[in-house]
């Protein structure tokens, strides 16, 4: 986010930002997919501890009713940037038989806590899963082969706790799958319709899934190293971003509606100015939606409608 780098979150001093959001205080309301698999729980649900809701819907949608999923940060109200955890924050971690972490310094609170509250649990963590480095773009919910890796891993890890389970699970895996249909098929005919063409974005939370369906990164160069930095861009490279759009040289506008600020909303005015699409995106959750699936889709709805994408 512009103002204070994603990977810039520590568990005794997290810097401040403002503007991205979840749920107000609730857990993750659980997906249709659960309902997808058949039967009850033939075992005793496992207690899975998630640090953010991205993956908490996630893990809601593979537990199904063999897991007791608690979601520490889901909250409209905290901004997963400037998260302070509590000392209630710990004890919550000691109750996890398995605990599901973004990694990549997005969420580095709850694998401290993980390692000091719950040091038997295992710990499935996106980074990890999908190899990607420290200091990488932090928003591995927006990959789409890291959704499918940490679905895997979650999956495998459920299994492997409770084995009495493992065709329940397999089912719910299986569910989940299906429920991504309409997902996969957005972004195959997004791919398929508008690789080759440019986005530009007022931040990074996107990028993998542009980058997944063939977009090419059009933000100017300034603008992300700003960005990445967790600096204010120069007057200079606020410039070269609106000439961008003017010219356009810019196909869409990625625009994170949980960023507060004037620079990007200067950017949306002079995108709207030049006839550029935007297309709203956000980094959390938003408030009412019911699955990870329903939120992905909505928004690759209005990014294939502003590609001028066929349905």
């Amino acid at each position: 986010m512009i103002g204070v780098s994603a990977a810039a979150i520590a568990l005794i001093a997290p810097l401040g930002l403002s503007g991205c959001s979840s749920r107000n205080g609730e857990e993750p309301a659980a997906s249709s997919t659960n309902a997808a698999a058949s039967g009850g729980c033939p075992t005793t649900p496992v207690n899975v501890v998630v640090s953010v809701d991205q993956w908490g819907d996630v893990v809601k949608d593979l537990g199904g009713d063999c897991a007791q999923v608690t979601t520490v940060l889901a909250s409209s109200s905290v901004d997963p940037h400037d998260f302070e955890p509590s000392p209630a924050d710990a004890v919550t971690f000691t109750k996890a038989q398995l605990v599901v972490v973004n990694g990549v310094d997005y969420d580095s609170w709850a694998s401290k806590f993980a390692a000091t509250s719950a040091p038997d649990a295992p710990v499935v963590d996106a980074g990890v899963v999908t190899k990607t480095a420290a200091g990488s773009n932090p928003h591995l919910w927006y990959s789409p082969s890291a959704v499918v890796a940490v679905a895997d891993a979650v999956t495998a890890a459920l299994v492997k706790l409770a084995p009495e389970g493992k065709s329940y699970f397999t089912d719910q895996r299986a569910a989940f799958s299906t429920g991504l249909q309409p997902y996969d098929k957005l972004l195959a005919d997004i791919k398929a319709g508008a690789a080759g063409k440019t986005y530009a974005a007022t931040e990074s939370v996107f990028d993998y899934t542009a980058e997944d369906v063939g977009l090419v990164n059009a933000t100017p160069e300034g603008y992300k190293t700003a960005s990445a930095n967790g600096s204010d861009p120069s007057p200079a490279d606020l410039q070269a971003f609106r000439r961008a759009l003017a010219d356009r040289k810019i196909d869409v506008l990625i625009y994170n509606t949980q960023t507060e600020g004037s620079v990007p909303e200067q950017l949306r005015s002079a995108a709207e100015a030049a006839g550029v699409p935007v297309v709203e995106v956000t980094e959390t959750v938003p408030p009412g939606t019911t699955s990870f699936e329903t939120w992905q889709v909505a928004q690759l709805t209005d990014l294939a409608k502003a590609l001028g994408v066929a349905g």
